[in-house]
């Protein structure tokens, strides 16, 4: 099996509790060849940690040094277009994080990097790759015609679960300017999306393009695109979201938001005449929680309900494993930049939604 040299961009929260450890954990598909993050300390740290000897404050550094097969782009999502094109360019395959991007235009310019370079990017919807899910997609015919579904992802903070069950080091050598930076960049770029829309807005665009980015990309390859957002409605800053969306025979309810409880409320319940089917999520950042199916079928007279818990292995280990498998194969990713663009024009739709509520 063909090894890629990879190198990781950004060693935050989500880098070191889950693609550290898993890309470690497949030796025989990658190399952990080089890291990057704006923190010196943080790279010396984990350097040593993970035995990589070369450490990069700055991305462009990392890309021009070469000895690399692609990147894991892991930073913060104002900076996710940038680094996805330069390494493009560079010529490397690349798996970016969920948001891909924060504005339409930043998608166009990493699809044309992308065709220009002839180069894989997959978007890191590990939910997607979670064998409940998978199955879940290959039952549905089971339910009969659906009648109606409930999207549902009430979470606690995640560093509540995370400061219980890992170690994250938190570093304190960030410049101040560069944090600076980050907001400002965030805010031209939601407006860039949005235009002129009031701040409980683009913070609402940002739980979407986060958390809701997860929910909304699962429901679509589970039921395909809503004919239409009939509404939606937000509260406390717009850290809470319902919304109502058209399927034309059904409708969904979707509703996240995030709160002070240490677990993890995440569910796609589909009802259909016959059936119903519930994939039900845990936290991620315990790996090797299990993802669930729950099945309920009426055949004749019968009745019968099943839980299924088809693997213990990780959704992100199933990502990675699938990103390796695109890039080494030719193979076209499921998560490809149009299909994070169909959920980035259904977030605008959403904004839109609650503009007119």
């Amino acid at each position: 099996m063909s090894k890629l040299r990879v190198g990781v961009i950004g060693l935050g929260e989500v880098a070191q509790v889950i693609h550290l450890p898993v890309i470690e954990s497949l030796p025989d598909r990658y190399e952990l060849a080089a890291i990057c993050d704006i923190s010196p300390g943080l790279l010396e740290r984990l350097g040593a940690r993970y035995r990589v000897e070369h450490r990069y404050t700055d991305f462009r550094e990392m890309l021009a040094a070469g000895g690399l097969d692609c990147v894991v782009v892991l930073n913060s999502d104002e900076y996710h277009a940038d680094c996805t094109v330069a390494a493009l360019d560079a010529g490397l395959d690349v798996l970016v994080e969920k948001p891909m991007c924060l504005s339409l235009r930043e998608a166009q310019e990493i699809i044309a990097a992308r065709d220009r370079s002839g180069k894989t990017v997959m978007v890191a919807y590990m939910r997607r790759f979670a064998p409940a899910f998978t199955e879940a997609v290959q039952k549905l015919p089971e339910l009969g015609p659906i009648r109606y579904v409930r999207v549902h992802d009430v979470i606690g903070e995640n560093r509540l679960i995370v400061d219980q069950t890992s170690y994250v080091d938190r570093p304190d050598d960030v410049p101040e300017e560069a944090v600076d930076e980050k907001w400002a960049r965030r805010s031209a770029l939601v407006k860039e999306a949005l235009g002129d829309v009031p701040q409980e807005l683009e913070w609402t665009y940002g739980l979407l393009c986060g958390l809701g980015s997860h929910d909304l990309s699962a429901m679509r390859e589970l039921l395909g695109r809503p004919k239409e957002v009939s509404a939606a409605k937000m509260w406390r800053n717009g850290g809470y979201i319902v919304a109502l969306l058209d399927y034309g025979d059904f409708v969904v309810t979707y509703e996240t938001g995030v709160d002070d409880q240490l677990r993890y409320d995440t569910y796609i319940e589909v009802y259909g005449a016959s059936g119903t089917m519930k994939v039900e999520y845990d936290t991620p950042y315990v790996r090797h929680f299990p993802t669930t199916l729950h099945l309920e079928l009426t055949d004749g007279d019968s009745y019968e309900r099943s839980v299924r818990r088809p693997h213990l292995k990780d959704p992100y280990t199933y990502e990675l494993e699938h990103f390796h498998e695109a890039v080494t194969t030719g193979a076209t990713p499921k998560t490809t930049p149009e299909d994070y663009v169909q959920d980035m024009e259904l977030f605008i739709e959403i904004i839109r939604a609650l503009e007119n509520g």
